[in-house]
């Protein structure tokens, strides 16, 4: 028996490769499936289920192109949803064999209505694996607020009630030397507080998940729902394209990987309106630009900064990237739905720099000299981008708060007129905020490059101590 977690960073997402005497299965696949079918190839090995926890809402999942390629089952569990393809509506308790070894479908309503978990019985008949999809991280539980965004008549207190629920007399009563697998780690906004752990003992979680510890149903809801903060904008977008269908990762592929000269990016850029993303490193980007384009790059939480900063799934973009990575690029932005980019700069930015086209800036500074500008000028803005809790936790003193999760509010704090200081934790998320609004014509903003990180070692500057919220009121 193979168990095979294929384990994605940037979106802390767990997909699973399930093999069994020539037969396989895969488990919440990512968007791109190419890499599923060649391990199954690798091993003759043939592709016959492909089985989704739930419909996902923080990416595009690949079940309908790798059942389309493979010939294989989608399989979901209990649901009245209409999809736009073929798929096996599971019923509690089902199972399906696997080679010699069976997978058993355990609903777990909570997260979202139709959330299942997979029961693993090995090819010796024991429980081995249980695949918990949202249902249960570890550490944490699936968020319970989700679903409420696609479906109106669910409220986050009748999901949390359902996962209670499912949690005591679905989960907890099987065996504790079971490891679990769930769909997400830390760094994914479908929990609170994922550990960094990809998996454990279900006995392990029992002792050590808040979520499982003795409790009334009032009390898990209270505690489930307490912290929660509103998800990233793309989430119910992700899903009705989960559900409903979406064009083939080779036709989104084709259509973006486009190679366009200067002069042939520009005109793109004239005529269709489209965005003009840059995905190079930030002092990178910092030292030159193609004016208004905004800066969020490859090398981070792409996808996810991608998601919560391009509201419009529909918008058309162009690509600026490392020569090489332009593939890379597409295919990040088709794994949260982002399906319209419609070329890159051939060459990258040297090409446009070289052709003799306009080109823009953004100062960016270290901490000595901001150190330098403060002395001799102690009313300075800084401005931490940081997460709220981030900034509560500790911060530059006299420092303002304008989280870029929010930047529309956050940049009705910013003056056109004065010049501010901008940082992050470490340079990434800062450079994002300073291209978005240098885009939008606020040209005073200033880069403070390495964050707070660097702020806080360099020891030039008075940092708070934590401030709790209720002193804030």
């Amino acid at each position: 028996m193979k168990i095979e977690q294929i384990y994605t960073g940037c979106l802390a997402q767990g997909a699973y490769y399930l093999e069994s005497d020539g037969e396989a299965a895969v488990i919440d696949p990512l968007r791109e499936v190419q890499p599923y079918i060649e391990k199954a190839e690798r091993r003759n090995a043939q592709i016959k289920y492909v089985f989704e926890t739930h419909f996902h809402a923080d990416f595009v999942s690949g079940h309908k192109d790798l059942a389309a390629k493979t010939g294989a089952k989608i399989v979901y569990g209990p649901t009245d949803m209409k999809m736009g393809f073929d798929a096996m509506v599971a019923e509690d308790n089902q199972e399906f064999s696997l080679g010699k070894a069976k997978i058993r479908v355990i609903h777990t309503p909570g997260h979202t209505m139709e959330s299942v978990c997979y029961l693993l019985i090995n090819e010796e008949g024991k429980e081995e694996a249980l695949f918990t999809g949202d249902t249960l991280f570890i550490g944490d539980v699936g968020r319970p607020d989700l679903a409420q965004k696609v479906l109106k008549d669910l409220t986050q207190e009748k999901l949390a009630s359902h996962l209670y629920d499912s949690l005591r007399n679905k989960i907890m009563p099987l065996s504790d030397d079971l490891m679990v697998y769930p769909a997400h780690g830390a760094g994914s906004a479908c929990g609170k507080n994922m550990s960094k752990e990809t998996s454990d003992t279900l006995g392990n979680q029992k002792k050590t998940n808040y979520a499982l510890q003795p409790m009334s149903k009032e009390e898990f809801i209270r505690e489930v729902l307490t912290g929660l903060t509103p998800p990233p904008a793309y989430f119910p977008q992700n899903v009705l394209m989960n559900i409903q269908g979406y064009d083939s990762i080779d036709e989104v592929l084709e259509r973006g990987v486009r190679p366009l000269s200067p002069a042939e990016f520009e005109a793109a850029a004239n005529e269709t309106g489209a965005l003009i993303l840059d995905t190079r490193e930030a002092q990178t980007f910092a030292k030159g630009f193609i004016p208004n384009s905004i800066n969020i790059g490859i090398d981070g939480s792409f996808a996810v900064w991608v998601g919560a900063m391009i509201p419009d799934l529909k918008q058309e973009i162009l690509v600026v990237a490392d020569e090489g990575r332009e593939e890379e690029v597409i295919t990040r932005l088709a794994r949260v739905g982002y399906d319209y980019a419609i070329g890159y700069l051939k060459g990258g930015f040297k090409a446009w720099k070289d052709s003799g086209h306009e080109v823009d800036s953004i100062t960016s500074i270290t901490v000595d000299e901001l150190a330098k500008i403060k002395e001799g000028d102690p009313s300075i803005h800084i401005l931490d981008v940081r997460k709220n809790s981030e900034y509560l936790s500790e911060h530059v003193l006299d420092a303002e708060n304008a989280p870029l999760d929010y930047i529309n509010d956050s940049m009705l704090k910013v003056k056109k007129d004065q010049t501010y200081y901008v940082h992050c934790a470490g340079g990434y998320r800062s450079m994002v905020f300073n291209s978005i609004l240098r885009a939008r014509g606020y040209d005073n903003l200033i880069d403070i490059a390495g964050g707070f990180k660097a702020i806080k070692e360099s020891g030039k500057f008075k940092v708070s101590d934590y401030v709790c919220p209720t002193t804030l009121l």
